[in-house]
């Protein structure tokens, strides 16, 4: 009897951490990618917070390219701007500061350099 007991406790310990490891990978963190299409780029960027789903789905949008999603927030090393576009906020790494704020502009964000 305490056998089985021992048993099926493990057993939902175990289902409960898979389910607890899927939802960690759903979890908000950053996306760094390059950002590219016919008007702008290539530019470094780190957007956040974003969802792994989400930073695949940009790193197949226009031009874009070499999408990784990661926990936590963008690092600030070597940051160029923000576009804070209110949902998520968009980190520039390379690029002209005045160019990128009229881009950011045309997302509907506010631009705060470093």
């Amino acid at each position: 009897m305490m056998t089985r007991l021992t048993l099926r406790m493990a057993a939902v310990a175990l289902a409960a951490g898979s389910f607890a490891g899927s939802a960690l990978a759903d979890e908000p963190g950053h996306c760094v990618y390059i950002q590219q299409n016919m008007f702008a780029g290539p530019f470094h960027v780190c957007e956040m917070p974003i969802d792994a789903a989400r930073c695949d789905e940009l790193g197949k949008t226009d031009e874009n390219k070499d999408a990784v999603h990661a926990a936590g927030a963008c690092p600030t090393e070597s940051l160029v701007g923000t576009c804070d576009k209110g949902a998520t906020k968009l980190l520039y790494y390379d690029g002209d500061p005045s160019g990128l704020e009229i881009g950011c502009g045309f997302q509907d964000g506010t631009w705060s350099t470093p």
